[in-house]
Formats: C-alpha cells, sequence, structure tokens
C-alpha cells in the first residue's frame, strides 16, 4: 500500500528525493517551487518511509503524513446564501487542501429547514463522484438529528458532519465534529483552528480505512500511475485552466478535460501495457462536462 507525504523544504538536493521516490516505485503527485522554497505532495511504498525521512532529515527539510493527498472531498453546505454557505465551508475546505485534499465546495438547492429538506438525485451523484464528503450544518440538535440526516443517509461514500453542539450522534454520519456551526468571520481563535484541525484528521483516518479495505481487493492499476500516463500520452490536459488538470481520487481520477471529445484519447492510454478503457470505467462527470475514471479492482479480471 502505497503512503503519503507533504515534503517541505528548500530547492537544495532534492533531485536526491526525486531520485529515491521513483527508484522505489513511488510518485511525485505535484510540486510546487515558491521562490527557493518547494512542497511535494509524494506516494511511496509503506515499508520504504523510514529511508525517506531519513533523506529528507539529510536535506533539512520537513516531511509530514497526508493520507488526504489523492483524495476529492466535497464540502456541502444546505444552500448557496450567505446564511449558510461561506465562513464554516471555506475555513473547512482551506484546512483540507492544507492537508492534501483537493475539495469542491457545493450548496445545495434545498438543504434548508426541516419539512423541505432534501438532496436530488442529481445533487447525491454529483456528491458520490468524491471519496468523502463533509457536510456544513448548522446549531440546533434537534434539527441536525431528526432532520438534516435526510440529506446524506443515502450515500456511499463516508461522511462528516459539522455542527454547533460539541458532542453529537447522527445516523448516517461516519463522523461527526462539534462547535463549528454557523459564524460570521473567518476561523481565528486557536479553538476554531484546532475543531478545524480535528476534521482534516477525522477525514484522513476515514480515508485511511477505507485504503485499507482496499488494499483486500487492490486496484488493477495505481491512480498515479494512470495519472503519470494520462499526462504524457494526452499533453493536451496540461493546458487546462486549473492547478490540478487530472485530479487524483482514492481508486481513479478526474481528467478535466470534454468528455465528448476527449473519452476516445483517454479510453487509449496505454498503462503497464493496457488500455485505460480496459481496465477502467470511464464516464461523463455531472462537474461540467469532465472526464471520470473509477479504475477496476483485481478481482474484476480473476
Amino acid at each position: 500500500m502505497l503512503k503519503y507525504f507533504i515534503f517541505e523544504g528548500g530547492m537544495y538536493k532534492h533531485e536526491l528525493l526525486l531520485e529515491f521516490v521513483d527508484d522505489v516505485g513511488g510518485f511525485v503527485i505535484q510540486k510546487t517551487v515558491i521562490g527557493l522554497d518547494l512542497i511535494m505532495n509524494l506516494a511511496i511504498p509503506e515499508e520504504e518511509a523510514e529511508r525517506l525521512q531519513e533523506l529528507v532529515t539529510e536535506v533539512n527539510g520537513k516531511l509530514r503524513d497526508a493520507p488526504l493527498i489523492g483524495t476529492e472531498v466535497a464540502v456541502v453546505a444546505p444552500t448557496l446564501s450567505r446564511h449558510h454557505l461561506p465562513h464554516p465551508a471555506c475555513d473547512i475546505a482551506e484546512n483540507l487542501r492544507r492537508h492534501g485534499a483537493k475539495t469542491n465546495i457545493m450548496g445545495l438547492a434545498r438543504g434548508v429547514g426541516q419539512k423541505i429538506v432534501h438532496t436530488s438525485i442529481q445533487e447525491r451523484q454529483l456528491i458520490e463522484e468524491h471519496d468523502l464528503a463533509v457536510f456544513t450544518l448548522g446549531n440546533f440538535e434537534h434539527c441536525l438529528k431528526k432532520f438534516k440526516s435526510k440529506l446524506f443517509k443515502d450515500l456511499s461514500i463516508p461522511v462528516i458532519v459539522t455542527g454547533g453542539p460539541l458532542e453529537l450522534e447522527i445516523e448516517g454520519a461516519s463522523g461527526y465534529v462539534g462547535g463549528i456551526g454557523r459564524y460570521p468571520e473567518r476561523a481565528r481563535t486557536l479553538d476554531m483552528i484546532e475543531r478545524l484541525r480535528k476534521v482534516s484528521e477525522l477525514a484522513g483516518k476515514l480515508i485511511e480505512e477505507r485504503r485499507k479495505e482496499m488494499d483486500l481487493d487492490p486496484l488493477i492499476i495505481e491512480p498515479a500511475l494512470v495519472k503519470t500516463e494520462v499526462e504524457r500520452q494526452v499533453p493536451e490536459v496540461l493546458d487546462a485552466l486549473s492547478p490540478n488538470p487530472v485530479t487524483l481520487k482514492v481508486d481513479g481520477l478526474r481528467i478535466k478535460l470534454p468528455y465528448d471529445d476527449y473519452k476516445d484519447r483517454v479510453a487509449s492510454v496505454m498503462v503497464d501495457g493496457r488500455r485505460l478503457g480496459e481496465v477502467s470505467r470511464i464516464t461523463k462527470s455531472l462537474m461540467r462536462d469532465y472526464i471520470l475514471v473509477r479504475i477496476l479492482p483485481e478481482s474484476y479480471f480473476s
């Protein structure tokens, strides 16, 4: 199983890191250079983690675990109105990004109130395109427990709920983080920042559990390898106006190219001697008209 890290340091001897990652069969997911500073998202086999830490110490860098690298998380607010959306959702999404996740914020059409609250079929399908969902809800315990579970009870992906009450059990949620209800300003206090960190830690724990389950029936090809080959064989994707034109997911990737124009090109990409179309399901995303790739497990071919 691959283990994911964020490296922070300088450009000094960073080629040693790149060579090491390549030698052990790992991947550089993302590389960002800011002046003389370097930030890299890395994936390496779990048994090589100790050797990586020794090398990072040698080049005077910092290394931290980041299980959310290679994931796409939906941060869902009850509506797009400023009454529900701006500050909690943005704070949570920003903190998740700092821990390596790719986040998408969305507001529901009918997520407010008690009698009308629900999600549409299309909204549920869009949320399930992600690896995990965080629902940012309100301050009233009876509303969260009795009514808001309708928003996520039918979802097949892990769900984290945030709300005002400090301790709460919510049916259908994989976890709950309290003390984050609706508030009218950005999170600045140490207490609020700690609660945001708890959301990211819980998300990382849920993703690691999912990866361990998947390791019992591994994907036929690693998504990170598919990403590398798509970027090499379909270079047009690198011209997309996005910092993550090929977004990694736990079981595949989202390619930010028009589906109708590029689906055949993507399906013909050769990865480890196989056509991508033979080892994955390639569908049209509900997010614009992007390409969604779900890689099949090994059991599918046995």
